[in-house]
């Protein structure tokens, strides 16, 4: 299981450190102590001894790039989906984008800043001048450079739901901060885009805005569209006001969803603490209310070990772990 270790070894920066990182980036907008949990999809872990919301590129650029050099871990933050903080909480800085910029140029191409929520602000914008291709993926949270990073994927439209609709079909490309500080354009191609993944999650790279091809189509269709997918979500998953979550925890295994397994082995509602394995969908957790990560965390282990017993498959999740668990 990708699972929190490589985040519980963080040490926590000497304050003089963090001091001298406040000041170089911006003294008055630096926060110490933020709780994590009200920033996150999952209302789940604990403070970061550093906070920062970036609202433009250079501002994100110069978070990123500051935080490398001195040697404070970073983490950067959109809209905390498919993420599981740690009850620890965070032991660095944790970067917030609010890059929310949005550019329509002909021929339906769309730029737009890596801070920006994919719904409903970009889907909404693009719908309304007539652009299909995002339209698929409305209702998941998720800024555009979460997007890409995952991947962002949906089943396509109605009736069918034969397909699955990925990001990397309508990115042409994005504008990126290399590990070595270097702000560059690079093509779609350089992301290798896989199921939940991109190179984004090996080379370190931060996404500063994106550049997207959509599709001139009629808007009752995008409409419509919109309307059936919502329809089908909220018939299927846990609503998100009211039950608090990461989405999907493990990934497809042999094309099969590990809801259907963890379903076979009789966990679907299983309660520890205040967190549930979701009766609506075995492969999500929801917050009860109040819920901690290890609470989580032993759902997730129980789920493992069930479904390798019973079923002789091997889970892995598809959740990032973030801080000290």
């Amino acid at each position: 299981m990708s699972g929190p270790a490589t985040s519980t070894s963080l040490k926590q920066p000497a304050p003089a450190l963090q001091e001298r990182y406040a000041q170089a980036v911006c003294p008055e907008r630096v926060r110490r102590d933020v709780p994590l949990a009200p920033l996150t999809t999952f209302r789940i872990g604990g403070a970061a001894d550093l906070y920062y919301r970036a609202r433009t590129s250079e501002e994100l650029s110069r978070a990123v790039c500051v935080a490398r050099e001195m040697g404070v871990p970073s983490f950067l933050l959109g809209r905390g989906s498919n993420i599981l903080v740690g009850d620890g909480g965070f032991r660095g800085v944790v970067i917030r984008s609010d890059i929310a910029t949005l550019e329509f140029r002909p021929g339906g191409r769309v730029v737009a800043g890596a801070g920006l929520d994919v719904f409903p602000n970009l889907i909404n914008a693009t719908v309304a001048r007539g652009l299909g291709g995002l339209h698929h993926c409305v209702g998941i949270p998720s800024t555009v450079g979460g997007a890409v990073n995952g991947n962002l994927h949906f089943l396509a439209a109605p009736p069918a739901r034969d397909r699955t609709v990925f990001w990397a079909e309508v990115m042409e490309g994005a504008t990126v901060l290399t590990p070595g500080g270097e702000v560059r354009y690079e093509g779609s191609q350089y992301f290798r885009f896989g199921y939940n993944s991109s190179v984004l999650q090996k080379t370190g790279d931060v996404v500063l805005d994106v550049s997207l091809k959509l599709v001139p189509t009629p808007r009752p269709e995008l409409r419509r569209v919109i309307r059936e997918n919502l329809a089908w979500r909220n018939e299927r998953f846990p609503a998100l006001w009211l039950y608090p979550n990461a989405g999907s925890i493990f990934q497809l295994i042999d094309g099969i969803n590990a809801g259907l397994l963890i379903d076979e082995c009789g966990l679907r509602g299983h309660v520890h603490g205040a967190a549930q394995i979701s009766h609506r969908h075995a492969n999500m957790i929801v917050n009860l209310g109040g819920a901690t990560s290890a609470e989580v965390m032993t759902l997730i282990e129980m789920s493992r070990e069930a479904v390798a017993r019973e079923m002789g498959y091997e889970l892995e999740t598809e959740i990032e772990f973030v801080g000290e668990f």
